[in-house]
C-alpha cells in the first residue's frame, strides 16, 4: 500500500496510534515502516541515544533482505550498503559462507548465502533511526490496559506516560515488555550451557593485511576439541588503510551452569588468559589474532541463550490486540545459524501489515494482532528451537555435518523444528 493510501489517523499530542517500545534494529525498522504506510508512531528508548550501550558488533543480513526493503524509503534502502563492515563489498548472488576445521585449518565446507549483507549494528541503527520520532531516555514500568477499546497507557520509569493504541515490545532479550507479560521467572529467557568470549582489535598494516587474507569478510570455524569461532571484519571503512581496520572474532564452547555461576566474578584479565589459552588449539587466524592481543586488551563474556514462544507458559495475553512482542522480546535465538537479524526484521514488515488491516477496517485490532502473532510464533520459535540445536551440534565434533546449517545452510524455513 503506497503512503498516499495507507491509514492515517490525527492524533492529540500524548497519544499515538502505535507505541514501539525499544530502538534496536526491529524497532527502527518498525517504525520506519509505520512511517512510510502514514501511520503515526513514537519509539521509546531507555538508553541516552543510539550509541549506548559502547559495544558494537556486526549482524548477517540475507532471507531478511526483502522485508527491510519493504520497510524502508528509497533514499534509507540505496544507503544500506554504507552500513556493511566493508562498504566496498557490494552482496552478490553467489556470496557464500566459509566453515573450516578451526584446528587444522583444513576448509570444511561453503554454505551458499546469495546476497549476503554484512551490517554494523551501530551503523544500521543510525540508518534506521533518521527521520523518527525516538523519545530517549525513557525506560518501561508498567502498561495500564484500556478495556473499552481505547488506547493503553504506557507508564515510564522518570513518572511520565504515553497513550497508544497498540504498544509493541521490541526491546530486545531482556525484553522488560515481556517480563510485564509473564512475569519476572517465566519471562525470562533459558540460559543454555554454552557461553563465547568476543574480541574487536585493531592491528598494524602488516598483521591486518595478514590476517585478512584469510577471507576478506568472514570466516566459520568448528574446532574438533568443541569450540565455534567466527573471524571477520568490524569496520573497514577505508580500505587502503589497514591499520585502522577493527577485527571482530570470538570463540564459545560448552560450559555447564554450573561453571558459568562459579566463574560469574571473573575480571577482564581472567577472562582474556582463559580465551588466549582456547586459542593455541586453533589455526590462524585466530591463534595470531588472539597471540598478537596486549594483555589488557579488553574482551567480553556471554553465555547464550534462548526463548522460544511456543512454549505454553511463553504465549502471553495481548489484551485484544492491545500489545504484542517483536524481534528478540519474542524470540531469543542463538546466533551460530546467523537467523536472528532476519526473523526480527521479518516481525517488522509482517506487524506493519497487521496494523494497516485493523487501521483500514478490514479486520479487527485483536484479529490482526493474533494472526500476525500465530504467524510469527509458528516461524521464529521454530527457528529458536533449530537454533539451538545447531549451537549444541556445532560444539561436539561428532554431529556437526548433522547439524542444521549444513544441511539446511541460511535459509529461512525452520524445518525439523516442530
Amino acid at each position: 500500500m503506497s503512503q498516499d493510501n495507507s491509514p492515517s489517523l490525527p492524533e492529540p499530542k500524548e497519544s499515538t496510534t502505535v507505541l514501539v517500545v525499544g530502538a534496536g534494529a526491529t524497532g527502527l525498522a518498525l517504525a520506519q515502516g509505520l512511517k512510510k504506510a502514514g501511520i503515526p508512531c513514537v519509539v521509546v528508548e531507555k538508553h541516552c541515544n543510539l550509541d549506548t550501550p559502547s559495544r558494537d558488533w556486526n549482524m548477517g543480513l540475507h532471507w531478511g533482505a526483502g522485508p527491510l526493503k519493504s520497510l524502508l524509503p528509497e533514499e534509507l534502502w540505496a544507503r544500506l550498503p554504507l552500513v556493511q563492515v566493508d562498504p566496498s563489498k557490494l552482496p552478490d548472488e553467489k556470496d557464500a559462507l566459509p566453515f573450516v576445521n578451526s584446528q587444522s585449518g583444513e576448509s570444511m565446507a561453503s554454505i551458499p548465502v546469495p546476497v549476503f549483507y554484512r551490517l554494523r549494528r551501530r551503523k544500521l541503527r543510525g540508518l534506521l533511526g533518521e527521520g523518527l520520532d525516538v523519545q530517549y531516555g525513557k525506560a518501561l514500568d508498567t502498561i495500564e490496559y484500556s478495556t473499552n477499546g481505547g488506547h493503553s497507557k504506557a507508564v515510564f520509569e522518570d513518572g511520565s506516560s504515553l497513550l497508544a493504541r497498540l504498544i509493541i515490545g521490541a526491546d530486545g532479550a531482556r525484553s522488560k515488555t515481556r517480563l510485564g507479560l509473564l512475569g519476572p521467572t517465566i519471562g525470562q529467557p533459558r540460559r543454555l550451557p554454552y557461553c563465547a568470549t568476543f574480541v574487536q582489535a585493531r592491528y598494524s598494516a602488516d598483521r591486518a593485511r595478514f590476517l585478512r587474507q584469510f577471507h576478506p569478510l568472514y570466516l566459520a570455524g568448528i574446532n574438533p576439541a568443541g569450540y565455534v569461532s567466527f573471524f571477520g571484519v568490524q569496520d573497514a571503512s577505508d580500505r587502503d588503510r589497514p591499520e585502522t581496520w577493527t577485527f571482530f572474532f570470538y570463540i564459545s564452547r560448552y560450559s555447564s551452569l554450573q561453571e558459568q555461576q562459579e566463574t560469574a566474578g571473573w575480571n577482564n584479565s581472567q577472562r582474556l588468559e582463559q580465551v588466549r589459552e582456547f586459542s593455541k588449539a586453533f589455526a590462524d587466524p585466530w591463534k595470531s589474532a588472539f597471540e598478537w592481543l596486549p594483555d589488557d586488551h579488553p574482551v567480553w563474556y556471554m553465555s547464550l541463550a534462548d526463548f522460544d514462544p511456543r512454549l505454553k507458559d511463553h504465549r502471553w495475553d495481548n489484551h485484544d490486540g492491545q500489545v504484542t512482542l517483536a524481534g528478540d522480546a519474542a524470540h531469543v535465538m542463538t546466533y551460530q545459524r546467523g537467523q536472528g537479524l532476519n526473523h526480527s526484521i521479518t516481525d517488522a514488515a509482517n506487524l506493519v501489515e497487521a496494523v494497516k488491516r485493523f487501521l483500514s477496517g478490514t479486520s479487527t485490532q485483536a484479529d490482526a494482532i493474533s494472526e500476525y502473532e500465530t504467524e510469527m510464533i509458528h516461524r521464529a520459535g521454530g527457528e529458536a528451537n533449530l537454533s539451538t540445536l545447531n549451537t549444541e551440534m556445532l560444539h561436539d565434533w561428532q554431529r556437526v555435518l548433522q547439524s542444521p546449517i549444513f544441511t539446511s545452510g541460511l535459509t529461512g524455513r525452520a524445518r525439523g523444528s516442530d
